[in-house]
């Protein structure tokens, strides 16, 4: 059935601006966006009351943990000695005496140098790993043995190798961020729809052309993922690493505080490095985040 459109059928235009509608056919989301922005403020405030709650249920735990033993620090205590650690962060008074910043520095740095070789490996042999069924038997096998491998044994091979520790703690964390992001890069380049690759077929595509078009896009939410993890795992084995190497770092700071017998300062240093890890964190989930939206944008 149709319905006509002359006559007493067809209603009159609007004349008032007002209650014109938009020619674009969009909803009109103007009365609805300020409840939306106080929707999403409420969200936020219930986020950060419960993490209040959650924070202060674990500082009420640690007091009343020291309550029993007098060997750790209370939680102000803590406070005190990061407020200290704060207060100057960057002096560089020689190599056994630096600033927390600088420390926190010095770490990062050598993170993001073994992250990058890692991501760079392991995303280049994920993706022939993934794509490639006889490359997946040759080296699948390899991958499973040294993966479960601890990180801290790897430093005295490349220690030796080396001659550095700096260059050591380098590929230790090299070595301990390659297995996550190869495993999920290979996972997500396998995992490619029978579709996207029939249509590969019916267009002739090249290898530069599949790469680029299909297994790229196919694999890159799980390629961020295996970053993301070994990003996490990175920043936890530095640590260790550090204190095994006796070189200046996070890790050195805490170890060097503990022989000092100055527990605040090895307690205020975990906190830095929670939060440290924490903002890491929270960058690769934004990033994950724009590469799903562009993802099912295209």
């Amino acid at each position: 059935m149709t319905t006509s459109l002359t006559g007493t059928d067809q209603a009159d235009p609007p004349t008032d601006p007002a209650t014109r509608p938009d020619p674009s056919g969009a909803p009109d989301a103007g009365p609805a966006f300020p409840g939306a922005r106080m929707s999403r403020l409420a969200e936020v405030g219930r986020g950060i009351g419960w993490a209040v709650v959650g924070s202060t249920t674990v500082v009420l735990l640690w007091q009343l943990a020291t309550s029993w033993t007098t060997d750790v620090p209370a939680p102000l205590d803590g406070a005190r000695a990061l407020a200290d650690l704060l207060a100057d962060p960057f002096y560089d008074n020689g190599p056994n005496d630096k600033g927390i910043g600088r420390q926190l520095g010095i770490s990062l740095q050598r993170v993001f140098t073994g992250f990058a070789l890692a991501a760079v490996v392991g995303v280049l042999a994920g993706l022939l790993i993934g794509a490639s069924r006889r490359a997946w038997l040759a080296f699948n096998p390899v991958v499973q043995v040294l993966r479960p491998v601890s990180p801290l044994a790897w430093f005295p091979i490349w220690l030796t190798a080396f001659k550095d520790a700096d260059q050591a703690s380098v590929f230790v964390i090299f070595i301990t961020a390659l297995w996550p992001t190869l495993i999920n890069t290979a996972a997500g380049a396998a995992e490619i729809p029978r579709d996207h690759r029939n249509v590969a077929r019916v267009f002739r595509f090249g290898r530069l052309a599949y790469l680029r078009h299909v297994l790229v896009p196919n694999a890159l939410p799980s390629v961020i993922t295996g970053l993301r993890l070994s990003m996490g795992i990175a920043w936890m084995v530095i640590v260790a690493v550090e204190m095994l190497s006796g070189n200046a770092g996070i890790g050195f700071f805490v170890w060097d505080s503990y022989n000092a017998g100055n527990l605040s300062s090895v307690v205020a240093a975990i906190v830095l490095i929670g939060l440290v890890g924490l903002v890491l964190d929270v960058i690769l989930v934004r990033v994950s985040r724009k590469v799903a939206i562009e993802e099912v944008q295209s």
